[in-house]
């Protein structure tokens, strides 16, 4: 059975089948799956299907894109989230440097503010970090109490071998099976197997042959193939040991 440690099934793009979707994914190899939040909104979203669904879990957040959101009245509001026996990490929060549309000073005290509340619960994090890494380390150093995983990474095989070192986990999506996923690839066979996690991100970063297409949850079974062509071991050996790196970080 696989993990797919990050996926959006509250997104709008699942609005016309979600529930045939997700009462098909135990049958075609799905054991467990993390569905964060990305706003306020959709943290309790996530909640919601987490007490539908016995393999889903949640974890409650603001993406960077809607850092101008986060404040101590919501922090207060996470926190109390957080008291769901099904929430089991603070995420997917970060910083996102690509687009520039909300302000970097923004970004980093939403980063800080549900760091910090990650610290005090005692809660692993997903982290978001597109093109930031020099200032998502440095906000991560300020927390070492804090541990969790870089999702969809993205950074260099040096800093994922930092992170790695400082107890965090990698994960990797559809972009191992990119024509052009040199880095990522470079990454998965240069850290410790116990530290890899594999997820789909859906609906987004659907593998090849999908590229392109709505992702969901079930096409996971791709990256798990592609690692253990990657890594020279059987299917059946990169299933196992993603299943059992993906409930360590979830604490599961």
């Amino acid at each position: 059975m696989l993990f797919d440690t990050h996926a959006h099934l509250d997104d709008h793009a699942f609005d016309a089948d979600r529930r045939e979707l997700i009462a098909s994914l135990p049958g075609r190899g799905i054991g467990l799956l993390m569905n964060p939040g990305c706003s306020f909104e959709s943290s309790r979203n996530a909640i919601a299907l987490a007490e539908e669904y016995d393999f889903i879990y949640a974890a409650v957040g603001s993406h960077p894109d809607v850092a101008y959101e986060v404040d101590d009245a919501l922090i207060a509001e996470y926190r109390e989230l957080c008291k769901h026996p099904k929430v089991k990490a603070i995420g997917e929060i970060g910083l996102d440097y690509h687009y520039e549309d909300i302000p970097r000073d923004i970004q980093k005290h939403a980063f800080r503010l549900q760091m910090a509340l990650a610290a005090e619960l005692d809660l692993p994090v997903i982290v978001h970090e597109r093109e930031a890494h020099e200032d998502g380390l440095k906000i991560v150093d300020e927390f070492p109490t804090v541990k969790g995983v870089f999702h969809c990474y993205s950074g260099s095989l040096e800093m994922a071998k930092e992170l790695v070192r400082r107890g965090w986990y990698i994960g990797f999506t559809g972009v191992l099976t990119f024509k052009n996923a040199r880095k990522a690839l470079e990454v998965a066979a240069g850290i410790p197997t116990d530290r890899i996690v594999i997820e789909t991100d859906c609906p987004y970063m659907a593998p090849v042959p999908f590229r392109g297409k709505r992702n969901d949850p079930s096409l996971v079974c791709h990256m798990a193939d592609k690692l253990a062509q990657l890594l020279g071991i059987s299917p059946e050996e990169t299933r196992r040991i993603t299943m059992e790196n993906g409930k360590r970080l979830y604490r599961l």
